[in-house]
């Protein structure tokens, strides 16, 4: 399916040839911007039948600690190593916000909130998790890349009733080692014994993404985006 893509400062956009039915908000890893993942809009191979628009924002550039104080793209401070490490909390809910702004374009834009899909990799995967999991509105579905549960200790408590069983793809990298498998095992048995549906999906990969998982995220973003129809 032939895209058109336009730029802003904030984002990149993809709109698919005919009105989109659907969107995907997809956010970037540390370090990288919106045109990380834009590539695989193509390997997906939506059916023309399911024309979706993928928004891929910009996360703003601030100091990251664990790269001693660089400057760059990120969507909050990582401050540490290992999952007992200080979380900032500030800079995750400045960028949960930010997500809510995008929700609330593409809802202006006559997208419904559930044909809405939230997606993320690595650090942007924790923030997809943040906002879908808090969001007041029931969502399309979550799909969390090589990624981790942020502030989990406050789930249960901010977790919107909307979203209780929202759908979740996790996939994650056996021999990933910047998100180590550990930290997303770990964050499915939290979420799971908070009563949310996942699933789960590993690959013999590191920190990345491979062929067949795109295949797996098409089949599950067709799956989703249909059920909501």
């Amino acid at each position: 399916m032939p895209y058109s893509t336009s730029e802003s400062a904030d984002a990149v956009v993809l709109t698919p040839p005919t009105a989109p039915s659907a969107a995907v908000i997809w956010l970037h890893g540390l370090g990288a911007d919106g045109f990380d993942f834009v590539p695989i809009v193509e390997e997906l191979r939506l059916p023309a039948s399911l024309p979706v628009r993928f928004i891929f924002p910009h996360a703003k550039p601030r100091p990251v600690t664990i790269n001693n104080g660089f400057v760059m793209r990120a969507w909050y401070d990582i401050k540490g190593f290992g999952p007992d490490r200080p979380e900032d909390d500030v800079g995750i809910r400045e960028s949960e916000a930010v997500v809510k702004q995008y929700i609330e374009q593409q809802i202006a834009q006559g997208i419904a909130a559930s044909r809405i899909v939230i997606a993320g990799f690595s650090q942007g995967g924790a923030i997809a998790f943040q906002t879908v999991l808090r969001y007041e509105q029931r969502l399309a579905g979550v799909m969390a890349l090589s990624t981790y549960l942020p502030l989990r200790m406050s789930v249960a408590k901010e977790a919107s009733a909307a979203n209780r069983d929202v759908p979740i793809l996790m996939c994650h990298g056996v021999y990933d080692p910047v998100v180590q498998l550990q930290m997303g095992e770990a964050s499915r048995d939290v979420l799971q014994g908070l009563g949310y549906r996942i699933e789960w999906r590993t690959y013999p990969m590191e920190h990345s993404v491979c062929m067949e998982e795109v295949v797996d995220i098409s089949k599950w973003l067709q799956a989703r985006l249909k059920l909501n129809a």
